[in-house]
């Protein structure tokens, strides 16, 4: 998810479109703190990990 948010952002950063900016900067947020509570081993929807 991370990854995805990265290359929309750069994407949209390069085109200039201003959605494909936002919905990267929400993807890499929302992935990062996805990441961040499976590391501390806290169990985020039922799962203890996402891959």
């Amino acid at each position: 998810m991370i990854v995805l948010g990265l290359i929309l952002l750069i994407i949209g950063m390069l085109v200039g479109v201003s959605l494909l900016t936002t919905v990267g900067g929400v993807l890499v947020v929302a992935g990062a703190v996805l990441w961040i509570l499976g590391a501390t081993g806290r169990a985020v929807g039922g799962r203890k990990h996402y891959f």
